[in-house]
C-alpha cells in the first residue's frame, strides 16, 4: 500500500462510530439499499442491519460491490433479532415514521447510541417496526409529495446525526476497539489475502509498521504447508 492509502485507512477508521447504526425494515430495492449503505459509510457507520427477503438480498448483492467493502451488512429475515440485539446493547431505536407522536428529526439526541430504522419504499416501516421504535421522527416538507425517497431520508437524518456528533467531538478520537480497528485495517488494506484466509480458516498474517505483510513469502509458505497437512489428515 502507498503511504497515502495507509493514511487514508487510518483516518477513516479513527472516525468510525461504533454506537451509530441503521436498521432497514424490508427496504428491498437494491439501488436504495446501496445508496443507504454508501451514506452510512460517509458518516462513519461500520455496521448496517438489513431485514430483507432472499431474492431481494441476492439482487442487492449485485449492486453493492463498492459499499460492501467498507460497511458490514448483517442480514436478517425478521425484524425482531436485530432490534432485540441493539436494545440489549443500550441503543435507542429511532424510526423515520410519520405518526401522531413523531418529532422533527432535529429534536433527537443522536450522540446517544442510536439505530435509525428505515422502512420499505412507499409503505414505510412495518407495524412491528412502529411498535419497536422508541422515537418516531419525520423530515418536514413543504411541497406536494408526501415523503422523501428512503435513501434521501437516510441521508438527511444521518447528516444531522453526524453534525451533532461532530459538535460533541465524537469524531476527534478513536471510538472502535483496537481489535476491530486492526481487523478492519487488514481487511481493507489486503482484501485478497483476507478472502484467502477466510476461505481457508487461517489467521491473518502480522503486518509491519508500514501496513504491509511481515515476511509475506515465509507466511505464504507456512500457510500452504498447513493446508497440505490438513488435506493429508482428511484422507
Amino acid at each position: 500500500m502507498t503511504p497515502a492509502r495507509i493514511q487514508r485507512l487510518h483516518q477513516v477508521l479513527a472516525r468510525r462510530q461504533p454506537d451509530l447504526t441503521l436498521i432497514t425494515d424490508d427496504v428491498h430495492k437494491g439501488r436504495n439499499l446501496s445508496a443507504i449503505i454508501r451514506t452510512a459509510d460517509a458518516v462513519g457507520i461500520s455496521d448496517v442491519h438489513c431485514v430483507i427477503g432472499d431474492s431481494d438480498y441476492k439482487k442487492f448483492l449485485g449492486t453493492s460491490m463498492g459499499s460492501h467493502s467498507w460497511v458490514e451488512v448483517h442480514r436478517y429475515r425478521e425484524l425482531t433479532p436485530p432490534v432485540e440485539l441493539l436494545k440489549a446493547q443500550g441503543y435507542q431505536i429511532v424510526a423515520a415514521h410519520l405518526s401522531a407522536t413523531a418529532l422533527d428529526f432535529h429534536e433527537v439526541d443522536y450522540t446517544k447510541p442510536t439505530a435509525l430504522m428505515l422502512g420499505a419504499e412507499r409503505v414505510g416501516i412495518s407495524e412491528q417496526g412502529e411498535a419497536y421504535a422508541d422515537i418516531h421522527v419525520t423530515v418536514p416538507m413543504v411541497g406536494m409529495v408526501e415523503s422523501f425517497n428512503v435513501s434521501v431520508a437516510a441521508g438527511i437524518i444521518l447528516t444531522e446525526a453526524r453534525h451533532q456528533r461532530q459538535q460533541a467531538g465524537l469524531y476527534e478520537q478513536q471510538r472502535i476497539d483496537q481489535a476491530s480497528y486492526d481487523r478492519l485495517f487488514f481487511e481493507w488494506g489486503h482484501p485478497k489475502v483476507r478472502d484467502f484466509c477466510l476461505a481457508n480458516q487461517l489467521d491473518y498474517p502480522p503486518l509491519r509498521d508500514d501496513g504491509e505483510i511481515d515476511n509475506p513469502s515465509v507466511w505464504y509458505a507456512q500457510a500452504r504447508e498447513l493446508l497440505a497437512q490438513r488435506a493429508a489428515s482428511a484422507k
